[in-house]
Order: structure tokens, then C-alpha cells, then sequence
């Protein structure tokens, strides 16, 4: 018998997920649950405030989730089973790396009844990023493997298909685990709304956090050749330089700063009015992406993409080439990249053709009700 009323436990890695990219969820989640977040501690009132408002309960803890701390984690892996036997939830949903791989097995030794890790992404670990990053690559797979190993209490969610046979051949997961595939987070249309981009005065934008995997350096080095043929093109680029193990060097870092190629805005709480003043959104990224949320916002407000042909990047464009709505580049091509840029440049008609194909495209495809009603029938459907 299915219980109607679940009390479901949320578990991340960064606070300002649990609005930013969960907000619309939890909203929907909260009119028949009960939902009670387990959090890193919430520097920004305003996100407090908000769930808040919202009658969520909140429980902080200290997890880092950029870098290896054996003490944080086993820190995060007491404190969350404490928390679990506290509440005795009936769906356990955690995304993210580390609240994924130590809070499944907290949940499973916990006898939570349905366990539902979202991976938003691989990020680093299955990809070939040199022997700098390799053993902890292999404590990370290890570590999943035996997390996520196929039980009747647990559903995988996936943001894109690759994930799911990446982990297939990397003998991480087998056919026996149920899994669901999602588009991403998908998008809210009413708060993303369209307008007309200028192709006039070209601009691109990106935004991401500082890291190389992102391909931050590609994106400042493509600047800097188009700049070369046209001075009046304007760069920007928006995210965190914080500690990260991927973080672009301090060089690279001072130049973007200072050297004038790119007008760097750092992080900002509302990307909105940055979209709507850009031509052209760009994410060169080979990171191990879900489906990166930028590009989804950069449609919804109608601007035409530049992205990388890799995992979680290729499922923001349009395949159907008369509606596509941007270009896929191969991964660490400043060249390339540099020429779709350019492309727009000596194509201003398409800077409005592509972007109003991704706003259809956003529509169809990654609209946030569709992916949180696909979402709230997983968490709720667990026969419970």
C-alpha cells in the first residue's frame, strides 16, 4: 500500500542548489510531503528565509564538497545518520557526489525504505584528466560502486543518458538497478522569459565557476583572437574563483581580472539582466556535465549557444537542423570556438533565428514543470 503523505529528506551539497536548481521542486514536493533539507550551513539569508517560508525543516552540517577531507566526511556521515534515525524518512533523495556516495550507504545501513540519488553530473571522475587526480578518481568509483549497488529500495536518477552507460561499462551499475532518466532540471519559463537579443552590438557571455574542466581558458583565449579582428566585440564572464582541486591557475585568474580581454563580474545572485544584455551564451565545458543549467537559462531567454560535444553539453542542442538553436565544438578547441564566434559575428540573422529555436527547444524539452512532475512521480511512486 502506497502511504500518501511521505516525509522526505533532501540531502545536497550546496545551499544555493536548493532554490537555484531544487526551488521548484521542493515547491511542488511540500503540497502533499513533508520534505526536511540536510544542508552545508546556509551563509545567504535570504535562501534561510525562503525555505523558511516554505515550513521546511533545516539541518546544517559541515561537508566540503570541492575538496577530500577525511574528517569532514566522516563528520557528514555522523551527523546524517543521526539525522536519518531522528526523522525515519520515507524516501531519501540525495544529488551530488559526495551527499550520493555517503548518503545512499547511510541510508541503506539507516533501513531507509526508497533511496533516490540524482547524479547531476560525473563531473572529473570518468574522465581522463591525467594521474595528478587518479586515486582519488578510483576511491570516488570505488566508492559508488558499492553505493548504488541494485537493490529494490533504490532508484537512480540520471540527467542525461551517457551517464547512466557510462556507469553501465565502467561495471559501477548493471542492467539490474532501476534507474530514470530526467532532462536536467530543467528551466522555469515564467522566470527565464524571452527577449529579443542585440545583434548589433555582439556580446558574448559565460558563466560558470572558475574551473579548467569548464573551459575557462578556451573561452579566454578564443576572446582574445576574436578581440584581435574585432576590438568592439564585448566578452563577459560571470562565477566563483573559489577552492576548488580543478581551479584555473593564478595567472590565468590575474588576466582575466585585469588584462581587459573579458569584463569578469564574479558570482552574481541573478544571471537574468547578464543573459538579457549578451548575444551569444558559450560554456566550452568537457566537465562530465548533467545538463548544465546556464545554457538551459541562455534558451529560455532566447540566445542562440556555443557548447562542447560532450556529456551533458550535447543535449542543449537541437538536432533537427532547421531548428537548431547553437553549435557543438569539440572539447579544448580554441580554434573552433573561436570560428562559431565568429560565425555569429558575420551572422547576426541567426543570433535571433537560433535563439528563438532554443526558447522552442527549452519549451519542449526542458520546461520545469514537465521534469519536476517526471521527478515528484519517481519520488512518490516507490511503493511505499
Amino acid at each position: 500500500m502506497i502511504k500518501e503523505k511521505k516525509t522526505i529528506l533532501i540531502s545536497c551539497d550546496s545551499p544555493r542548489s536548493l532554490l537555484d536548481f531544487r526551488g521548484k521542486l521542493i515547491e511542488s514536493l511540500i503540497v502533499k510531503h513533508e520534505v526536511i533539507i540536510f544542508t552545508p550551513k546556509i551563509e545567504q539569508d535570504w535562501i534561510k528565509k525562503r525555505l523558511t517560508e516554505l515550513s521546511i525543516k533545516i539541518y546544517e552540517n559541515e561537508l566540503n564538497p570541492s575538496n577530500v577531507s577525511v574528517l569532514s566526511d566522516l563528520k557528514y556521515l555522523f551527523e546524517l545518520s543521526r539525522v536519518i534515525r531522528a526523522i525515519k524518512p520515507d524516501v531519501f533523495f540525495p544529488y551530488t557526489f559526495k551527499p550520493v556516495i555517503y548518503g545512499v550507504m547511510v541510508a541503506r545501513i539507516c533501513k531507509v525504505s526508497h533511496i533516490t540519488p540524482m547524479l547531476t553530473g560525473l563531473g572529473y571522475n570518468f574522465l581522463d584528466v591525467g594521474s595528478g587526480k587518479s586515486f582519488v578518481q578510483k576511491i570516488t568509483r570505488i566508492l559508488l560502486k558499492i553505493s548504488l549497488g541494485a537493490s529494490k529500495r533504490l532508484h537512480i536518477i540520471f540527467q542525461n543518458e551517457d551517464d547512466y552507460y557510462t556507469l553501465i561499462r565502467s561495471n559501477i551499475i548493471s542492467k539490474r538497478n532501476i534507474t530514470h532518466v530526467v532532462n536536467g532540471s530543467g528551466v522555469d519559463l515564467s522566470y527565464y522569459q524571452y527577449t529579443l537579443p542585440d545583434s548589433l552590438n555582439i556580446s558574448f557571455l559565460m558563466i560558470s565557476r572558475l574551473i579548467n574542466a569548464k573551459g575557462i581558458k578556451e573561452y579566454y583565449y578564443a576572446a582574445k583572437q576574436i578581440k584581435k579582428k574585432y576590438p568592439e566585440v564585448v566578452f563577459k564572464l560571470i562565477g566563483a574563483y573559489d577552492d576548488n582541486i580543478d581551479a584555473i591557475s593564478s595567472e590565468l585568474y590575474s588576466k582575466i581580472k585585469t588584462d581587459g580581454t573579458i569584463q569578469y563580474f564574479g558570482l552574481v545572485d541573478d544571471v537574468r539582466p547578464y543573459i538579457n544584455q549578451c548575444s551569444v551564451v558559450v560554456l566550452p565545458s568537457f566537465y562530465g556535465e548533467g545538463v548544465p543549467r546556464c545554457l538551459l537559462e541562455g534558451m529560455a531567454i532566447g540566445r542562440a549557444i556555443i557548447t562542447c560535444n560532450s556529456v551533458g553539453c550535447r543535449e542543449t542542442i537541437n538536432p533537427n537542423l532547421p531548428q537548431t538553436n547553437g553549435f557543438l565544438i569539440p572539447i579544448k578547441d580554441v580554434k573552433q570556438l573561436a570560428c562559431k564566434m565568429e560565425y555569429y559575428i558575420s551572422h547576426t540573422e541567426d543570433i535571433i533565428r537560433f535563439g528563438e529555436n532554443g526558447r522552442k527547444y527549452a519549451t519542449e524539452k526542458f520546461d520545469v514543470k514537465k521534469v519536476n512532475q517526471a521527478m515528484v512521480n519517481i519520488l512518490e511512486n516507490t511503493g511505499i
